[in-house]
């Protein structure tokens, strides 16, 4: 048997990346995998239920939506449902899952008999929900087709002829008549308004994902303090204590600390009065401080020019000094001894 590492490579890498595809295909298609039984269901109309969204039973996840058909005059819902038992009266509901309209299939199981795979929940058993997001479109479509000067009119000729009728039903009329002409005077901003709202809850729908997502991470936030609830309560209790003790120092050492603070006062008094002096003593000690650093700089040797030391008309010594003493002449006449 040839041993695997004499095998050829080539062959031995592509069969490890079609294992690897093979798993990411299978772990991504798992609940096909798995299994389940599928079923139908007819509504009256979708109410926004998509594909993949959840099928549940008393609030559980049982399975997911497979499908959402025309059928004639009807709309079929296809799904899967895993280990759940389905009487043969079970009722279908499409349930609003969230405030911006996510929908989920809700089922009811009912009945003494077993609804079998592949039958259909028909329309007497399912029901769809009321859609916000439609009935405001619907709204401000209908407000912009009313002719509301003409309403108004309507409005003030039947307070005309209930005048004479009596107080409670007049006065109910002309409540109703000055109602017609402030909605009449402010159509378009009724419109404008209804228009916006329309475009927000749109922007909204569109939205639900990321604000799901945006609640759930709000949520672990506040696990996670709950969860060091304690740690920072300890911390608080702790900065308590030490400001406590800081104030009790402060308090204790008023006496000793008044004196040492009085001093620093003229201390610093006196360094404010003398700062022209400092400055100007700063700048003075630079050329001193770069002229002395330049005789120190060649090694262990001060390097000095002595000037006047042989009568005039005699020749200038220049020489370097040692740091102990000694001394190492450079130039002229004659070697120069002793300290610098």
């Amino acid at each position: 048997m040839t041993p695997f590492r004499e095998r050829n490579k080539t062959v031995i890498g592509g069969v490890g990346i079609l294992a690897i595809v093979a798993l990411l295909a299978g772990s991504f298609s798992i609940d096909t995998v798995v299994g389940g039984e599928e079923y139908k269901a007819e509504f009256t109309e979708a109410a926004g239920l998509a594909p993949n969204d959840e099928v549940r039973i008393a609030g559980v996840k049982v399975g997911k939506v497979l499908s959402v058909d025309l059928a004639g005059d009807r709309v079929q819902v296809g799904f899967r449902v895993k280990d759940a038992e389905m009487g043969n009266r079970t009722r279908a509901d499409i349930r609003i899952k969230t405030v911006l309209g996510r929908k989920f299939l809700s089922l009811s199981p009912d009945g003494d008999g077993t609804f079998e795979p592949g039958s259909v929940i028909p329309l007497n058993r399912t029901s769809s929900p009321f859609d916000i997001t439609n009935a405001f479109g619907d709204l401000s479509t209908t407000v912009e087709e009313i002719d509301s000067q003409r309403l108004a009119e309507s409005f003030t000729v039947l307070a005309d002829t209930f005048r004479d009728t009596p107080d409670d039903v007049r006065a109910s009329l002309e409540g109703l008549s000055r109602l017609s002409r402030a909605i009449a005077a402010r159509d378009e901003q009724l419109s404008a308004l209804l228009d916006r709202t329309q475009g927000v809850s749109q922007v909204l729908a569109e939205r639900d994902q990321d604000l799901t997502a945006f609640l759930a991470d709000s949520s672990l936030v506040l696990q996670e303090l709950q969860r060091r609830r304690e740690a920072i309560s300890r911390l608080l209790d702790t900065t308590t204590q030490l400001s406590e003790q800081l104030v009790a120092l402060v308090r204790e050492n008023r006496a000793e600390l008044q004196p040492a603070l009085e001093r620093l006062r003229g201390v610093v008094q006196v360094l404010r009065k003398n700062q022209d002096n400092l400055d100007a003593s700063l700048v003075r000690l630079a050329p001193f401080v770069r002229v002395f650093s330049d005789n120190l700089g060649n090694g262990r040797w001060f390097d000095t020019l002595v000037q006047n030391l042989t009568p005039p008309g005699g020749h200038f010594v220049e020489g370097e000094f040692g740091k102990d003493g000694s001394s190492r002449p450079t130039g002229g006449s004659a070697p120069v001894g002793g300290t610098p």
